[in-house]
């Protein structure tokens, strides 16, 4: 599995957080599937006996991550979804032991076409309903397109209100950067993995 040792982007740092809850057998998932990045850096912590849920509401962004996937030749492991994040209690063979989201935008795909505040608090509480013992999630939250601020906000203020004997949140910001940098959040479920 491929986990830069010197992170310098958001998606980057979100792998290394990742990492530890994976290894041969897990099952995790990619809440917005995008282009397919996130899911091949599960499928290959996950191994051969594992399983990823790959979600997203677009087609494009799942044939573009199908197309990845099956060139890494990891499409057994992989199991995509055209399906809104909020949906993924009821989508996923739970418990599970990673989700990563991505917000904003398809990258290279049109920007109208964006997560929303509403659908995505519902998919980080769906998240956090199926996460094993000791698993994590991380969620990257774009702050330069519209709708970002509102969404930011109610990310912001659902972390905050999760039981500290429950969850453990982590907030991440590349704190010299312009002020569009992207905000990571790290949660880790308590107790140790089953």
């Amino acid at each position: 599995m491929t986990v830069p040792k010197r992170p310098a982007s958001a998606v980057q740092w979100a792998r290394v957080f990742i990492h530890p809850a994976l290894g041969n057998g897990s099952t995790a998932v990619d809440a917005t599937a995008g282009n397919g990045q996130d899911t091949v850096f599960l499928a290959e912590g996950v191994g051969p006996d594992g399983r990823v849920y790959s979600l997203d509401i677009q087609e494009e962004a799942l044939t573009r991550t199908l197309r990845l996937v099956s060139g890494k030749g990891m499409s057994e492991r992989v199991k995509t979804i055209l399906a809104g994040h909020q949906h993924l209690a009821s989508l996923v063979m739970a418990p599970v032991d990673a989700v990563m989201f991505n917000l904003g935008y398809l990258p290279g795909g049109g920007r109208e076409v964006v997560t929303a505040p509403d659908t995505t608090v519902s998919g980080i509480m769906a998240a956090l309903s199926i996460i094993n013992p000791g698993g994590r999630i991380s969620i990257v939250v774009y702050t330069g397109h519209k709708g970002a601020l509102e969404e930011s906000q109610a990310v912001a203020g659902l972390l905050s209100g999760l039981d500290e004997k429950e969850f453990s949140v982590q907030k991440m910001v590349f704190w010299n950067s312009h002020k569009e940098s992207p905000e990571l959040y790290f949660i880790t479920r308590a107790g140790d993995k089953i």
